[in-house]
């Protein structure tokens, strides 16, 4: 007989949702994670007087479906604070405020012809009703043919090329169609961008799913990593684990790709595991500032001037409130970057150094005083790369073994990576594992 009826490796939102669900059907159900808490690219940590937030930014948009129904579900809506938001860019030496269409008439450093053409692409972006007649292209070859050359130079290859690096010219146009579309679809009234968050931050709804998960009966382990598979022809018996073996009748699986093909290295079809290592990744280095100081009064600037080595900064206390952090003000450097750029290997006082002189740059007041502490996180699978006809290559759910499938950031496409859809994908693969034989 196996202990365990579903054992799920990971308790990132995929993960926690798909034990939390078969929970409540009353399976026995057990998770792994080799990290200390819950969350995964969600998760919190504590300074050191016990402030917490997330180890890399976070919000949901208020046309976001799955984390909302998952929150009155556990009896806790009346933590979601919805809240609105600036946002800007920052170009040519000074910041700019994108937040509604009169700061886009505002942005002069495109001619007004180039500002009306991007002010347009958000229609002609709702005109696309099949992602797949766009899949073919990359995101340069999509967006020039629609707003121009100038407005894609200035507006849009900063940010393409800081967030895919050395993918910039790979990634297809479906990554950037559906962020538009989603983001067109957060406005208020007044043409303003609502966005919202969880009181006390993602940790704090990961360790509420743990809890419950708990008290209908399932196991979440921390610490605990999965390092093999143990099989018996089409089936998996056991996870050899740092901590001995777990036996079990079904496997879900939710880290990237890469760590999935590791645990199942010696025991699957070696064709299987190389279309699991076609999918690139890129990392992210994520700096968290603590600071006596604002730095502006904008929440998202997306940095668009070349030299500077960010994709944004983002000042979570112009969203949340600093009373919610002893009075602080919290800000997010965010790189994406390749493992083999020099700077991955930067020891976290160098990269804070790194990080502080491009900073001073945009911010000339900033001082180190202003510094009350700091943490540098770093993601090795942070952004998968979804190249042209995507689709044609993912691997879906399935595994070489008839009892286990697979559910990860990188099989949500067309959509991005997000909260929002680890929610939906988590009670997707909970049905789906029960619906092979038993």
């Amino acid at each position: 007989m196996s202990q365990y009826d579903v054992v799920i490796v990971g308790a990132g939102f995929t993960g926690l949702t798909a034990a939390y669900v078969l929970a409540k059907q009353n399976r026995r159900v057990l998770v792994l994670e080799s990290d200390s808490t819950p969350g995964g690219l969600a998760g919190t940590f504590e300074f050191n007087d016990g402030v917490k937030l997330e180890k890399f930014y976070h919000h949901w948009f208020n046309n976001d479906v799955y984390v909302p129904d998952l929150v009155k579900e556990l009896g806790m809506e009346g933590d979601i604070l919805l809240l609105p938001t600036r946002t800007g860019m920052y170009f040519n030496g000074r910041i700019w405020r994108l937040s509604s269409p009169l700061d886009l008439l505002r942005f002069n450093a495109l001619s007004f012809i180039d500002r009306v053409r991007l002010g347009l692409l958000v229609f002609q972006v709702r005109r696309i009703r099949d992602w797949r007649s766009i899949e073919h292209l990359s995101i340069r070859e999509w967006l020039e043919s629609l707003c121009g050359r100038s407005v894609y130079k200035v507006v849009w290859e900063p940010l393409v090329e800081a967030k895919f690096s050395i993918f910039a010219e790979a990634v297809n146009a479906v990554w950037m169609w559906k962020k538009l579309v989603l983001r067109g679809g957060t406005r208020n009234g007044k043409g303003g961008e609502e966005l919202a968050y969880f009181k006390g931050g993602f940790g704090r709804l990961a360790e509420a799913m743990v809890k419950s998960i708990r008290e209908y009966g399932g196991e979440v382990r921390f610490g605990t990593s999965v390092k093999a598979v143990k099989t018996s022809e089409r089936s998996i018996q056991a996870l050899a684990t740092d901590a001995g073996d777990v036996v079990g009748n079904k496997f879900i699986f939710t880290p990237s790709f890469p760590l999935i093909a590791k645990i199942f290295e010696d025991a699957a079809d070696p064709m299987w595991l190389a279309g699991l290592r076609k999918v690139k990744y890129l990392g992210n280095m994520c700096l968290v500032l603590r600071l006596r100081q604002s730095l502006s009064e904008t929440y998202w600037l997306n940095v668009n001037d070349p030299g500077f080595p960010f994709v944004g900064v983002i000042e979570h206390t112009n969203f949340d409130r600093p009373e919610n952090y002893e009075g602080s003000h919290i800000a997010y450097l965010s790189r994406y970057l390749a493992v083999e750029d020099p700077v991955w290997a930067f020891s976290d006082e160098e990269y804070f150094q790194f990080a502080l002189k491009h900073l001073k740059r945009m911010f000339p007041g900033v001082e180190e005083t202003w510094i009350v502490d700091y943490k540098v996180w770093r993601s090795e699978y942070a952004q998968p790369v979804t190249e042209r006809n995507y689709s044609d290559y993912v691997p879906g759910n399935e595994t070489p073994f008839e009892n286990a499938m697979i559910s990860t950031m990188a099989q949500i496409y067309p959509e991005d990576r997000g909260t929002n859809y680890a929610i939906r994908e988590g009670r997707a693969i909970a049905k789906k594992i029960f619906a092979i034989a038993e």
